[in-house]
């Protein structure tokens, strides 16, 4: 009955306040385990080229447009640069994705700075009464 008891106390009473008991250090974190060589399945690759689809609304015109990244593009009154362009690693689901900074040389058009992604268009839409310009790969 004394050891139940013995035990039942330890299990209850921390053992740095039981009495002569001497105390313990805490113990030390356990260490992070080593990260899955590769890429992160999230990780995204730098490409050089950016190959953009412009359409004219008003004419019905789509024109392909292709540039390095940096360099400026022109469709009609629109200037378009793209800051990035990066692609999903071969191992993981397809997709690109490319910081776009879109300007119209007419007053009065908001200006578009913000990623857009080729598999969701309709997530960063740039919004203009005449022209249309999505994302069409990254090369």
């Amino acid at each position: 009955m004394r050891l139940a008891a013995a035990f039942l106390c330890a299990a209850l009473v921390p053992a740095a306040t039981m009495p002569g008991a001497q105390a313990q250090a805490p113990a030390a974190p356990a260490a992070p385990s080593p990260s899955p060589p590769g890429p992160a399945p999230d990780a995204w690759i730098a490409r050089p080229i950016v190959d953009l689809m412009a359409l004219d609304k008003v004419s019905a015109r789509a024109t392909p447009l292709s540039g390095k990244v940096g360099e400026t593009l022109h469709f009609g009154s629109l200037t378009v640069v793209a800051r990035a362009c990066v692609v999903r690693p071969p191992d993981a689901a397809a997709d690109a994705a490319a910081f776009l900074d879109i300007t119209d040389a007419r007053p009065g058009i908001a200006p578009f700075h913000a990623w857009m992604l080729l598999t969701e268009p309709s997530l960063s839409i740039y919004e203009h009464p005449v022209y249309d310009i999505r994302l069409a790969g990254c090369r």
